[in-house]
């Protein structure tokens, strides 16, 4: 700033002033001042100006993966919502472990944010205790609970999946199984397909677990082992995301298995692919935009003083019947 107000004819007094507050200077002074900050290339201390204010204007984002387009999708509608009022987003990837996710909040609250969004509601005791400590709004995305750290905004993961099995069973599959990525909400989608599932057929569900993420390759993996395991060559197999699902359905036709005739495949997400497939993917749908841009909303009630109605926003789902199941 010493050399900016140099160049400018004016004191650094004059141009901490111009550019925390253009209004406190003249119109003349403050086009000096910006044409000097061109000339120089000179980039505020935004560290020193949040100590200052204690606003950062920073949103910190932490998902499980930056390459899975369901975290990238509600990422992408959460920051272009925050952006238009001003707000830059800090995105971190914590994988799936807990530990992981504890270490990133960590190192994210030494930056100060002004608040946090966080993928899932499961979190290591500390991260709880940290988050309610900062007193920053924090939002728990992609999931519902009863008690959250502050805002959440998603749906019932279990509910979705024991819809995906009525639906099946009412299709009239009477044998079903599940391909499951390991994830903490994916397990808890397969739980809830395969309880339901068994308890309106009184057939047991088979699971294969990837055992990593999901692709392509652990869908095609996951129905091998389900055939090899179990025998598994027709009834349904429910997945617990469309990547998977695409997985499965390649494997299948591999094999010469006709979907739906020899093997109906249900995925979960209904990504942008799903209704390109051949045949199309049957799915369940979650509105991802939706999801981030009502996160943002909340966050950005909470920064401005306000109390939203509840809490906890249940966007729901939706089974989206196509031609694999």
């Amino acid at each position: 700033m010493h050399d900016v107000g140099r160049i400018a004819g004016v004191s650094q007094v004059t141009v901490s002033r111009a550019l925390s507050d253009p209004s406190k200077v003249s119109p003349e002074t403050l086009t000096k001042v910006m044409g000097a900050v061109e000339a120089t290339g000179f980039v505020p201390n935004a560290i020193a100006g949040a100590l200052a204010s204690r606003k950062s204007r920073l949103v910190s984002a932490l998902v499980p993966s930056i390459t899975n387009v369901v975290y990238s999708s509600m990422v992408r509608a959460f920051s272009e919502r925050l952006r238009a009022y001003g707000y830059q987003i800090l995105l971190s990837e914590t994988g799936f472990a807990p530990e992981a996710e504890e270490a990133t909040v960590v190192a994210h609250l030494s930056r100060r944010p002004d608040a946090i969004m966080l993928t899932g509601i499961q979190h290591t005791p500390q991260v709880r205790r940290l988050l309610l400590a900062a007193g920053i709004p924090v939002v728990e995305l992609w999931d519902v609970s009863d008690s959250p750290i502050d805002l959440c905004v998603g749906f019932h993961h279990v509910d979705a999946a024991r819809a995906a099995a009525e639906f099946a069973r009412d299709r009239g599959y009477r044998v079903a199984a599940t391909v499951t990525a390991a994830d903490e909400r994916a397990c808890r989608r397969r739980t809830g397909f395969a309880e339901r599932f068994a308890r309106d057929t009184g057939n047991p569900v088979p699971d294969f677990d990837t055992g990593g993420a999901a692709s392509i390759a652990a869908g095609r993996q996951g129905l091998a082992g389900l055939i090899d395991r179990h025998g598994i060559g027709g009834g349904l197999v429910y997945c617990s995301s469309d990547i998977i699902a695409h997985g499965v359905m390649i494997e299948a036709q591999s094999r010469g298995l006709r979907i739906p005739d020899d093997l109906a495949v249900i995925g979960f997400g209904d990504q942008e692919f799903a209704r390109h497939l051949e045949p199309a993917l049957t799915t369940v749908r979650i509105d991802l935009a939706q999801l981030g841009q009502s996160a943002a909303d909340a966050v950005l009630s909470r920064l401005d003083g306000q109390t939203p109605p509840s809490p906890v926003i249940d966007l729901g789902f939706e089974i989206v019947a196509r031609a694999s199941a």
